[in-house]
């Protein structure tokens, strides 16, 4: 049994084949995983943001210590990341798609976590029923516990995500998720019987894309600069 506080990560290595391959996706994925053992009280906007601080201070902070070893990497980052929910997001820029509404708050602000679901309880961006817990109201009048970690990218002139995060579900919201999604039948399932029974503690964790975070922080365009993998023609 694990105490709230503590957790595990890895260094994850896979390989996506039907990954849409581009500058930013490939067939071979790393990523630092992680999850970490809460208190049911922990389960709160408040807490994840404390957490995706903690985050953002370890990517500022490498940010800064390569710059003293190499000038011409001259740190970008602003000093304090910026919260949105998507819904707020959407009000915003009604008329655009996601992509492009992150586009428009990130370039505005340099770093941003959004909240990524919308008050409708539509996901912002494609989120699993079983995994973050995107729908359950929080204290700000949205509903969500999870988001996506974005940064302005010079390079590329967009918004780059470098994490994936969130608040886990818990027998509520993953009973609640399951049927949104109509895939009740999981309810069966070895994990997905053991959380709905209590019987599982309530977490946080996310991932960090290592190749990401690599070509975010030496300034490259193409994901192949930073790992092999393979590439068509």
């Amino acid at each position: 049994k694990v105490a709230p506080g503590r957790g595990i990560y890895t260094d994850m290595n896979a390989l996506r084949p039907d990954e849409e391959l581009d500058n930013i996706h490939s067939l071979y994925v790393d990523q630092w995983d992680w999850e970490k053992v809460i208190t049911r009280e922990q389960r709160n906007i408040a807490f994840l943001k404390q957490t995706v601080r903690r985050i953002y201070e370890a990517i500022k902070v490498t940010e800064n210590k390569l710059y003293v070893e190499f000038p011409q990497l001259v740190p970008s980052l602003p000093e304090e990341i910026h919260f949105i929910h998507a819904q707020q997001l959407l009000d915003l820029y009604p008329g655009k798609k996601p992509k492009e509404r992150e586009n428009e708050i990130v370039r505005r602000y340099g770093a941003v976590f959004v909240i990524a679901a919308l008050s409708d309880g539509e996901p912002h961006d494609g989120r699993a029923a079983d995994y973050d817990d995107w729908s359950t109201p929080n204290e700000e009048g949205y509903n969500g516990l999870n988001g996506d970690l974005l940064l302005w990218n010079p390079v590329l002139g967009n918004a780059f995500e470098v994490s994936s995060m969130g608040i886990r579900v818990d027998e509520t919201s993953l009973a609640r998720q399951l049927e949104i999604r109509g895939q009740q039948a999981k309810r069966d399932l070895y994990f997905h019987k053991k959380l709905l029974a209590g019987e599982l503690p309530c977490t946080i964790g996310g991932g960090i894309g290592q190749s990401r975070l690599c070509m975010y922080l030496l300034r490259k365009a193409h994901i192949g600069e930073i790992q092999s993998s393979i590439w068509p023609e």
